[in-house]
């Protein structure tokens, strides 16, 4: 009988060790995984947010670039990690809400994910190298519709905002035009700017210097209102073709069964960096707009973004089968 007391202490100071051990999160390195090659908007926002979540945790944040079919690579790394927190992915809208509709993906979003907030939208932008002679969207929907197919354009990727970008406006205008898909951004700027192909549908952050110095032509931004990176770029909807918009965006996700605590943690700190005025800041600088919300909020999100690409996507599909 003497013997319990001390049961009951050894009991109650594994339960409170445990609880302790539970509520130190992080208590290692976080690895961050960026769906797409470094020098892109979702290198700069992470890497962004992985300094500030850093400083606050108390924990390294350690960014990796898995980039590759539109973003897809990246996210199923995440998708098979364990749920312990320490895994967290930074994914762009084609990756968890419009390549599901092009192609049999090795994860299942609903299944094997779960969200954590949305971060940021990205204005897109079509731009055409000098040498293809256009400089506005319509002279380049006259120039495509009288060169059927001769046309290329790069994105980031099968199933990438770029490339369900130009689909949508191709259905829009008429226009056929031929896909040279890229593992990111970065690589489907350099061979713009090398001629490799004549235009970009991409998001506008990468493409800003190259614009600002002559080497590409920015012909118009996707979103409803034009983009303070640059100005003096028409939207779709100003060149004449009505009701046009797309944007790009990025969020966090992490393994179906992370904690809770940990989605919380990582919702709170996004939440609160993006709305202040040093994030505002910062995302300003490169065009991007905060967002933020629940993970509810991001979920409902991106179904809506899916039932939204679904009917653009579909024949890309069919395509690519």
């Amino acid at each position: 009988m003497r013997a319990f007391p001390r049961l009951l202490a050894a009991l109650a100071l594994a339960a409170v060790t445990t609880t302790v051990q539970a509520q130190a999160y992080p208590s290692k390195p976080i690895r961050l995984v960026v769906t797409f090659p470094p020098g892109g908007p979702a290198d700069i926002i992470g890497r962004t947010l992985a300094s500030k979540m850093g400083s606050i945790l108390g924990q390294q944040v350690i960014v990796e670039n898995k980039g590759g079919a539109g973003g897809v690579i990246g996210v199923e790394n995440v998708a098979k990690s364990p749920p312990d927190g320490y895994s967290l992915v930074l994914g762009s809208a084609g990756a968890t809400a419009v390549a599901p509709t092009i192609t049999k993906l090795p994860y299942d979003v609903e299944k094997d994910l779960v969200p954590l907030t949305q971060v940021v939208s990205v204005p897109e932008v079509v731009v055409a190298i000098p040498k293809l002679g256009v400089k506005t969207l319509p002279e380049l929907i006259a120039y495509a519709k009288a060169n059927p197919g001769k046309v290329t354009y790069s994105t980031a990727g099968n199933g990438s905002m770029g490339h369900l970008t130009a689909e949508l406006i191709q259905r829009e205008t008429g226009m056929k035009l031929t896909h040279v898909p890229y593992k990111g951004s970065a690589p489907a700027l350099n061979d713009l700017v090398a001629g490799v192909v004549n235009l970009s549908f991409d998001l506008a952050p990468t493409y800003v210097p190259q614009v600002k110095a002559g080497k590409v032509n920015a012909l118009a931004v996707t979103t409803s209102a034009r983009t303070p990176v640059l100005p003096d770029v028409p939207t779709v909807v100003e060149s004449g073709v009505a009701g046009y918009q797309s944007f790009g965006w990025f969020a966090f996700v992490a393994p179906a069964g992370t904690p809770a605590e940990v989605i919380e943690k990582v919702n709170a700190i996004t939440n609160t960096y993006i709305a202040s005025p040093e994030g505002k800041a910062r995302l300003a600088e490169f065009g991007m707009g905060p967002r933020g919300g629940t993970p509810q909020e991001l979920g409902a999100f991106m179904a809506s973004e899916l039932a939204r690409w679904r009917p653009i996507a579909e024949p890309v599909a069919a395509l690519l089968e």
